[in-house]
């Protein structure tokens, strides 16, 4: 794209922003992304990849918000490789938690009943037999493991390459750099925008926390991700397998890993046996946007005419992304304000 006018201006090459760009582009708009320094280069460009679910439970806007998502997932992934031939590395695999105890196994059966309800029979959770699951399930004291299938995983870094790809194909403008915004301006600038709007409006809307993950080589296949003691264990399509991340609220470097990071892979080879010989072939570590509400920051910049925020992705941005880009295209392009309740710009003011 050369010349004529841009329709809408996304500042922020992180999933927020390529999945904003991408369903303007698909509605016929002219799209200019700029990214200053490269795509992925905030907390989109990690290993992770866990596109899951809150618990069916205590339901509320965030959790109908990010189920509808969770719902898209497979045909916004499914169109982005279509258009631009990347694959995302996404696939609804499921995800397997092991259950310590009696009381963890009865609150897992009441859930299940939640889920039976409020997923409306898109998806199950279930408590089921460890060894259903193979080699990669993870150890249970009780032999018993939550099983739910709303679940998926995507490849950070495949999906971010898979999204350019797409937008290119539709004759969106990628810039690495700095260009002139044109039209109204989305900022999708993760951590750093946090801090900037901080700077703006005097007062803590969000703040940046680190987190670091790690990449093994193994080729689990087409299973389950495991989530136990608050850590995550993807099996990639690439033949890897991602574990993380750690929550960092106080850090000197936000780019390098460190001795936490080597705690994490111990972890992760003890919670996850098949791991135990597995080489670790990349370390990441990165900042992580989390709004003072810890819901998606989505909506008008205040007092900034033509200006829009979507922000506060923290550690469901990937999960959320599909409805992100849906509620605020619809916002900025159309005029239809369905952003839900915690989730505008005002509410962490």
């Amino acid at each position: 794209m050369t010349s004529g006018r841009h329709d809408i201006t996304v500042r922020g090459g992180g999933i927020f922003g390529l999945a904003i760009a991408y369903q303007a582009a698909k509605r016929g708009a002219k799209v200019r992304l700029i990214e200053r320094s490269r795509i992925g280069a905030g907390s989109s460009g990690g290993h992770v990849g866990a596109l899951a679910p809150h618990v069916p439970e205590n339901w509320n806007p965030k959790k109908q918000f990010q189920f509808e998502s969770l719902r898209m997932a497979e045909a916004f992934w499914a169109d982005v490789q279509r258009i631009g031939g990347g694959d995302p590395g996404y696939a609804r695999l499921g995800r397997l938690q092991p259950l310590a105890d009696e009381a963890q196994i009865a609150r897992a059966k009441e859930r299940a009943e939640g889920a039976a309800e409020l997923w409306q029979g898109f998806a199950t959770w279930r408590v089921a037999e460890a060894t259903e699951f193979g080699a990669f399930a993870p150890p249970s004291p009780t032999g018993l493991v939550i099983h739910d299938t709303l679940t998926a995983r995507a490849n950070p870094r495949a999906a971010g390459a898979a999204l350019v790809a797409a937008l290119k194909a539709m004759g969106a403008e990628v810039v690495i750099g700095e260009a002139e915004e044109v039209g109204p301006v989305i900022h999708a600038t993760g951590a750093e925008g946090l801090a900037e709007l901080n700077a703006v409006v005097g007062k803590t809307v969000g703040t940046g926390v680190k987190g670091q993950s790690a990449l093994f080589r193994y080729a689990a296949g087409d299973v389950p991700q495991l989530f136990a003691e608050s850590l995550h264990i993807i099996p990639h399509s690439d033949g890897t397998v991602a574990i993380g991340s750690t929550s960092e609220r106080e850090f000197d470097a936000p780019d390098t890993t460190d001795a936490q990071l080597d705690a994490l892979i111990e972890k992760a080879r003890a919670l996850c046996p098949p791991l135990t010989e597995a080489p670790v072939i990349d370390r990441w570590a990165g900042v992580r946007p989390r709004a003072k509400s810890r819901a998606p920051m989505l909506g008008d910049w205040p007092d900034r005419q033509g200006h829009f925020i979507a922000n506060g992705g923290f550690k469901i941005g990937f999960g959320m992304a599909p409805k992100v880009a849906e509620v605020m295209v619809d916002l900025v392009l159309e005029g239809r304000d369905t952003i839900p309740e915690g989730f505008r710009v005002t509410d962490n003011l």
